[in-house]
């Protein structure tokens, strides 16, 4: 049993804690014998009308689990967790649905349209008519971002790796061999088609991020050297972003 489970707390300008770090605390929280098998943090349409913190963006927390009989627990422990770590003056909202589920396209067009148009409360409520969505706090808004982020990850084709097999314990730079081997797929976006091999170096700017393509995690790199390749993207100066006020 997979399940998508999508957290959005909106949270407030200067708060230690965001959407992101709540989604990956939750790991600790699920049964043993449950595994996440990643967090992918999904980026939501930036507009002057839409009430965001920094980035406007939402997590998805996607968990394997054999027994389908932990999915009340998992959701259980997800409300619990989002209410207690939600930072007072937020509007945390909570999406979760099984892979499976036989409406979940409707989500995913969901998504798409929240990375392109404004939308409503009302509208996420209707893609996920049948599916659980819930606001926990302040005006409920975070139930868009979180249905947002399960309809895009979902999808297969959107959105970063926040955590996926201990990323955050990889040196820099790293061989490609070691990331192959934890399930991360190095594909270069050279031109001219060239492949990085085992013993090649990523030097990932000390920010290993891969994208989910395919329903997988990719690292795109670029040539820089011999035998060198680089990551693209990188961690964005927080002090220089636009932030505005919820």
């Amino acid at each position: 049993m997979r399940v998508f489970i999508g957290f959005d707390d909106t949270d407030i300008l200067g708060a230690d804690i965001g959407t992101g770090k709540v989604a990956r605390h939750y790991e600790r929280l699920i049964p043993t014998s449950c595994k996440v098998w990643g967090v992918i943090r999904q980026q939501l349409l930036v507009d002057p009308a839409i009430p965001y913190t920094s980035h406007n963006s939402s997590a998805c927390v996607v968990v394997d689990c054999n027994d389908p009989a932990f999915e009340e627990d998992l959701l259980k422990i997800a409300i619990e967790h989002l209410e207690r770590m939600a930072v007072p003056g937020s509007d945390p909202g909570l999406c979760f649905v099984r892979a499976d589920h036989p409406t979940i396209s409707e989500l995913q067009n969901f998504g798409l349209k929240c990375t392109r148009q404004i939308v409503t409360q009302r509208e996420a409520i209707q893609a996920a008519s049948s599916i659980h969505l819930s606001g926990h706090g302040g005006t409920h808004d975070g139930i868009i971002g979180a249905a947002a982020a399960v309809g895009l990850t979902a999808s297969g084709w959107c959105g970063r790796f926040i955590e996926f097999s201990g990323l955050r314990d990889f040196p820099d730079p790293v061989s490609v061999l070691p990331l192959m081997q934890k399930g991360i797929r190095v594909v270069s976006l050279d031109r001219d088609a060239c492949q990085p091999r085992h013993e090649d170096e990523v030097h990932t700017k000390g920010w290993l991020r891969p994208r989910l393509w395919g329903g997988q995690a990719v690292l795109p790199v670029n040539p820089s050297g011999p035998g060198r390749w680089e990551s693209v993207g990188e961690k964005r100066n927080q002090d220089k972003q636009k932030k505005k006020e919820v």
